[in-house]
């Protein structure tokens, strides 16, 4: 087993593998964002009836929730990362293209296929790359770092096609999001493989003393016998209950009043939440680094059921979009701190990356049963009662997480970690 030990890393070996990890998180967030939010419009510009609008975009979310937990165990196994993300890459790029070529049934169905079969493969071996090239103690300040290239990315790719679908029309998003597969596989290429240390990468051991056994921890000790993981998981299932229909219905009662506001409306909310995320990602993996991860989280958690009320006080919409800096703070914590539990829970396991993939289906479910649930309560009630009720769902989280779920970082991965990596990271010049 290859250590970090054991690998003649100076700072300087290891600086390129970690700018192109950076690269990586930038240019695969732009074709995930060509790919994702504006499918809909662009089959609603084709003819296609809302009713099956809906139904392609529920048959991607399925595979995508289904395949989440056993993807992230793949990923754990599996030696060439790298050749997961090109894999992946690869089939977004393909699914890319068929949307570009027409909108016809059977291509808009392959293409979700393959997205929605690609998608939970890539957020966790990105992480697992980042275990395997930084270590435990270091994770956290790379992964910070990831999030913000990931945002940058997003923010970015919301500017190009906006740019090029004016005079190009919508199928033009479709080619960019497969041309920018180009410098993403580019950039994956240039991690180099000896960089990436495996047992590390799937939440090992990082010294070589403490293997004495190469062998991962069962499925069933790892996710089942962790009352805090447990617990932590249904808090993240709560957390996007309530938070993942709060914009959406705000952009659907905005649309009400004035429709042709309320797509550049949503642009710019989108915008400010990613912008934020941008700014913040690595300084929250820095601070939870030192200080923990607790109360990082309980402030994230806390602002949901602020941000829920403050939507039925003010229809303004400056005020609105400035509530979004909410959502933005919210989204950086959770994005950031809830895979640095997942790495402190699964430490010396081998079942990073498993975990991950659970984490998701928990975010993935609650997501979609936030969606189903506030447009029944703004269909029977309204959209206030849609707030306030997500807002109560939010509290639940906050309350159980504050409650239920402990400080996860311990002194010892606060002690530990490779010394020549150290200054560097330090510095935030890797």
């Amino acid at each position: 087993m290859q250590t970090m030990a054991n690998i003649p890393n100076t700072v300087s070996a290891k600086r390129p593998s970690l700018r192109a990890l950076g690269a990586t998180n930038f240019f695969l967030a732009d074709v995930q964002t060509g790919l994702g939010p504006f499918l809909a419009a662009y089959l609603a510009g084709a003819g296609w009836a809302a009713g099956r609008v809906g139904m392609v975009l529920t048959l991607g979310g399925i595979i995508t929730v289904v395949l989440q937990t056993p993807a992230g165990a793949i990923v754990d196994q599996v030696r060439s990362k790298r050749l997961i993300l090109i894999g992946g890459s690869l089939l977004l790029a393909t699914g890319a293209v068929l949307l570009s070529i027409t909108a016809a049934p059977w291509a808009v169905l392959t293409s979700q296929v393959l997205v929605g079969g690609a998608g939970p493969f890539l957020a966790p071996t990105l992480a697992a790359i980042t275990m395997g090239l930084v270590g435990v103690r270091y994770f956290d300040r790379q992964f910070g770092k990831n999030q913000s290239f990931n945002s940058a990315g997003n923010v970015f790719c919301a500017l190009l096609i906006a740019g090029v679908s004016r005079p190009f029309g919508n199928r033009a998003i479709f080619i960019t999001a497969a041309v920018l597969t180009i410098p993403t596989i580019l950039s994956v290429l240039f991690i180099r493989r000896d960089d990436i240390d495996y047992e590390m990468a799937r939440g090992g051991c990082e010294r070589q003393e403490e293997a004495t056994s190469t062998k991962a921890a069962s499925i069933m000790s790892t996710l089942l016998r962790d009352r805090v993981l447990l617990v932590f998981l249904v808090c993240a299932f709560f957390f996007h209950f309530a938070n993942a229909a709060m914009l959406p219905q705000l952009g659907e009662m905005l649309a009400k009043g004035a429709k042709e506001t309320a797509a550049p409306f949503m642009s710019a909310c989108i915008i400010v939440t990613q912008v934020v995320i941008m700014l913040s990602a690595t300084a929250i993996g820095r601070y939870a680094n030192v200080h923990g991860r607790k109360h990082l989280l309980l402030l994230g958690f806390g602002v949901l059921p602020l941000r829920a009320l403050l939507y039925t006080l003010t229809h303004n919409t400056a005020g609105l979009i400035a509530i979004q800096l909410l959502d933005g703070v919210a989204n950086a914590i959770f994005g950031v701190v809830s895979v640095l539990v997942v790495a402190d829970r699964t430490r010396g396991t081998g079942r990073f990356n498993l975990v991950q993939g659970g984490l998701a289906t928990a975010v993935g479910l609650g997501a979609a049963l936030s969606t189903t649930f506030g447009g029944k309560l703004i269909q029977h009630y309204s959209f206030r009662a849609s707030f306030l009720s997500l807002g109560g769902v939010a509290a639940i989280a906050f309350i159980l997480l504050w409650l239920g779920v402990p400080e996860t970082l311990s002194g010892r991965i606060q002690s530990e970690g490779d010394s020549k990596i150290a200054p560097r990271l330090q510095e935030g010049s890797l």
